[in-house]
């Protein structure tokens, strides 16, 4: 059986986002940063809703650019774990990293996708040998290769950079990856 309608739904899922968040980053320009309202704010009950819109703005379009290409990337190879898999994966990573920036983030406006990249990257770091299928483990190996610095990231380092979006992210993609990394579709 052929690939390709698979292929083009998981590509097409992939531009879909890939021009949500581009448009987003054009209309924040600008209206001069007025999305940046949308951002997450520590222990803020008003604020606690932007769990779902944080990870959709960024501060700058090179904010942008630094997470697009690997969060494109990860949302492409988590695709592999199947349509439901990638969606428990998605859901668990927007609502734990989410409320674990909420709960302990540093008083601050959190933004941006890079806690989505964490977590798929946790989720995919694990994912594969859980599987203890060699397509998903090659996966798995392929990131932790080319992807392995982003580790250093769950820890404090640059003050405008949110790392605990990172480490709630990574922690989430892991726990992801414990709950629904054996299921896939290969």
């Amino acid at each position: 059986m052929s690939q390709l309608p698979r292929l083009r739904s998981q590509f097409r899922l992939i531009a879909i986002v890939g021009a949500v968040l581009i448009l987003l980053e054009i209309i924040n320009l600008i209206t001069l940063n007025s999305l940046i309202s949308l951002g997450l704010e520590p222990r803020s009950l008003p604020s606690l809703w932007n769990i779902i819109t944080a990870p959709w703005v960024h501060q700058t379009p090179a904010h942008l650019i630094a997470n697009l290409l690997p969060l494109l990337l990860f949302i492409w190879l988590t695709l592999q774990w199947g349509n439901k898999t990638f969606v428990k994966v998605t859901l668990t990573v927007f609502v734990v990293a989410g409320l674990g920036v909420w709960l302990f983030g540093r008083s601050a406006i959190h933004l941006g996708a890079s806690g989505m990249v964490y977590g798929y990257f946790g989720f995919l770091l694990w994912a594969g040998f859980k599987t203890k299928k060699i397509p998903y483990m090659i996966i798995s190996v392929l990131v932790a290769i080319v992807y392995g610095g982003l580790i250093l990231g769950v820890l404090p380092g640059r003050e405008f950079v949110s790392y605990e979006y990172h480490l709630f992210g990574f922690l989430a993609g892991l726990l992801a990856a414990w709950r629904w990394g054996a299921t896939s579709t290969v």
